[in-house]
């Protein structure tokens, strides 16, 4: 079958569908490609969603992935709005909600992920408010005016960038979570206390190791009651508690699905020319030896081009460091590595300082680390962390110390 009679889908018109369909014509493919999305917008970039598009410092078209023209100019057939309903793996074809049938011959599943509902009485009021699409963020935006009372529920990167916005807009914030600092889950309790340490002086309302109990109001949010009994009045309460992937499509059509769709390192399904990339994608990484499934804008901007060249055969592979990005006020930092468990971290620098850096060390090894306002250290961070031996946490630790020394042949 040549190339100008086979159909490519992508179903989610996401960072990742958008990056596989421009890759698929860059690399010379000249079939049909359709790239399915159910927001009425072009695709855009996510992360400013809780930062600057929210705070109105960037317009839509700089977070969007393409120009408005893009898709026209290469003939990528984009139809926004659009919901697909079922996927049938043996007949090669997807469903749309009107009925409509699209064959396909390579399927891509870029679905993304969904916010984490609240579940407690009284979430369902108006004012409880979930980041997840820009149209959640044009209405935020409009709710985070100088008297706007905010209760941040989760303190996890969602919910503290809102946090940080909201602060930066002049809103009244409180910021609500089960664990004893933010980002604890990641960052472990010694860096998470720096988040805390810079929203207290931010002037947040911190309240950790409380739960939530109730939104409570009539019609509106009007406040919310935590576990220990205290109450914080609210005019909007924004959700950030975690998200779930968008595999209920794979799932139904019978696709390996294991906390997202599974998939190996070169973002093959268990079906036959089915493909998945970004948040719903569960994949197996082989520098870790086992299967990840990463919520980070890296991971759908690089996962989408692979799984693009992947679907014409060429049989790439994704083995990407994980790396996410975090700006709240004026700390910016970026995270490097995958340490769901580590045994010590190391810190370089004082973070009372503003600048800093972090590594968390599993066995010795550096399995991930942080560079905070400290710009320029990414291959040297890089380079640790493909050392794979133990290193000297005191060297690590050691300003005078050049990084890159440390992956010499006498390191350690």
């Amino acid at each position: 079958m040549s190339e100008l009679t086979q159909t490519f889908v992508i179903v989610g018109a996401s960072l990742a569908g958008a990056k596989a369909a421009e890759t698929l014509r860059a690399e010379g493919f000249d079939g049909r490609v359709v790239l399915i999305g159910d927001e009425e917008r072009r695709p855009y970039e996510r992360p400013p969603l809780s930062k600057e598009y929210l705070r109105a410092e960037k317009d839509f078209d700089a977070a969007a992935v393409h120009p408005a023209g893009f898709y026209d100019e290469h003939d990528i057939e984009l139809r926004t709005s659009t919901v697909v309903s079922a996927i049938d793996p043996t007949d090669r074809s997807v469903t749309l909600s009107s009925g409509e049938r699209v064959a396909y011959d390579r399927l891509l599943l870029a679905t993304g992920a969904t916010p984490r509902r609240l579940s407690v009485k009284g979430a369902d009021l108006e004012g409880v408010r979930y980041l997840s699409g820009v149209e959640d963020a044009d209405t935020l935006r409009r709710d985070l005016t100088p008297s706007a009372q905010v209760v941040v529920i989760g303190a996890g990167w969602i919910g503290a960038e809102v946090a940080a916005s909201a602060r930066q807009l002049g809103a009244s914030v409180s910021m609500v979570e089960l664990a004893t600092v933010p980002l604890e889950r990641v960052l472990g309790p010694e860096v998470g206390a720096v988040y805390r340490d810079l929203h207290a002086s931010h002037g947040v309302d911190l309240h950790f190791g409380v739960g939530v109990e109730a939104v409570v109001g009539s019609k509106t949010a009007e406040a919310v009651r935590l576990s220990d009994g205290s109450v914080l009045p609210a005019t909007v309460v924004v959700v950030g508690v975690g998200v779930a992937p968008r595999a209920e499509l794979a799932e139904t059509a019978g696709l390996a699905v294991d906390n997202g769709v599974v998939v190996d390192e070169h973002l093959a399904t268990s079906a036959p020319g089915i493909f998945a990339a970004g948040d719903v994608a569960n994949a197996f990484h082989p520098h870790y030896g086992c299967r990840i499934r990463l919520e980070h804008w890296s991971a759908a901007l690089n996962q989408g081009p692979v799984a693009a060249r992947s679907m014409l055969g060429q049989g790439v592979v994704y083995d990407r460091t994980p790396y996410f990005f975090s700006d709240q006020y004026d700390l910016g930092m970026e995270y490097r590595g995958w340490a769901p468990d580590f045994d010590q971290v190391v810190l370089r620098g004082d973070p009372a300082s503003g600048a800093f850096l972090s590594f968390w060390l599993r066995h010795g090894q550096v399995a991930a680390a942080m560079n905070a306002n400290v710009w320029d250290t990414g291959d040297a961070i890089e380079a640790l962390l493909q050392a794979d031996r133990p290193l000297d946490p005191v060297l690590l630790a050691d300003p005078e110390v050049d990084l890159a020394q440390l992956t010499g042949p006498l390191a350690g």
